[in-house]
């Protein structure tokens, strides 16, 4: 599903459109009722790691100054320039990056997800599945045929048509209204309120590292891709015990964590492809062979998970070692 740069790229599509009154809706979403829609105004666009919330009022309603303030910073992203260094290298530097302060965040605190409401409440929440996508201004068109031999075209599960002339389209996810945003910046690592010393507490526990990664109450917006890379980058097993690692190395992973997903970010705004060291490779960057396997907390979720056995040795806690059998 996409990940926390997909979505800061999702909620700049959207912020042009705040302010504008909705005019018409489509969509094959039965989770809600899309013509509640009809004729409310985009008050407000924000994200919090992989969820993206959008505000919805009265047409007659003016804007709050948070709103306003999206309007300009939509302005301004559109016309930031591109980094002076692009893609992913070996050695994990923190850096500042302008963009952070183009993007809307969350001032609420509390937990990533937002509670469902009674009834409609004034914000719309969407959590996107595999290959989930917003797109402005045009739809999706099938770049092959599906199993029976058509070119059928995704189907949209909401569609916003606005008062400019101007259209929202949203695929392959799911939406449901609250009536608060419930959402704590601090754990959302694309965020500038994102809490280093939070993260580390989570990461000095006796599980396995590469279960904390992607465990959103800490890490909100890390996910499959963003956990295998910066595991490779900071030579890292992934089974590893966060007890067993120097503060140092929880240090350096954090960076990674930041660093990656930042360049991501940059990478997707200006159009370049995202270059990996490990993520469905068969053999990492200096030619070592890669294993691959499911991993997951006992009972729980098992994600596909890449790493190299040399340049990420294990970390052995008395005579076995934590990597399971090869393939």
């Amino acid at each position: 599903m996409p990940e926390g740069p997909s979505l800061r790229k999702f909620q700049l599509l959207t912020s042009p459109f705040v302010g504008q009154v909705v005019v018409k809706v489509g969509g094959s979403s039965r989770k809600i009722n899309v013509s509640d829609l009809n004729a409310l105004r985009l008050q407000e666009s924000q994200v919090h790691g992989k969820n993206l919330y959008l505000a919805f009022v009265a047409a007659g309603e003016s804007l709050g100054p948070a709103a306003e303030e999206t309007v300009l910073q939509a302005e301004s992203a559109s016309g930031a320039s591109p980094s002076a260094q692009g893609g992913q290298g070996q050695v994990c530097v923190p850096q500042t990056h302008p963009w952070k302060k183009e993007l809307q965040e969350p001032q609420h605190s509390g937990s990533e997800a937002p509670e469902a409401a009674e009834g409609p409440g004034n914000w719309l929440c969407f959590h996107f599945g595999l290959f989930g996508s917003i797109r402005a201004n045009e739809f999706s068109r099938a770049s092959k045929a599906n199993k029976r031999g058509d070119w059928k075209d995704p189907a949209p599960r909401l569609v916003l048509y606005f008062e400019s002339g101007g259209f929202l389209v949203f695929y392959n996810c799911r939406m449901h209204w609250c009536s608060s945003l419930r959402a704590d910046p601090a754990s959302d690592i694309l965020s500038v309120e994102f809490h280093r010393g939070q993260a580390l507490d989570a990461l000095r526990t006796p599980n396995p590292i590469c279960y904390t990664l992607l465990d959103q109450r800490y890490f909100s917006g890390l996910g499959n891709v963003i956990k295998n890379e910066i595991l490779y980058l900071a030579k890292i097993h992934p089974l590893t015990q966060g007890t067993f690692l120097e503060l140092l190395d929880l240090e350096r992973l954090l960076d990674c964590a930041i660093q990656f997903s930042s360049d991501w970010l940059q990478d997707k705004l200006h159009g370049r492809k995202l270059h990996l060291q490990i993520y469905q490779k068969e053999q990492c960057p200096l030619g070592h062979a890669v294993m691959k396997e499911p991993l997951g907390p006992s009972g729980g979720w098992k994600r596909l998970t890449w790493w190299c056995p040399q340049c990420q040795p294990a970390i052995l806690s008395g005579h076995e070692d934590p990597s399971p059998g090869t393939k």
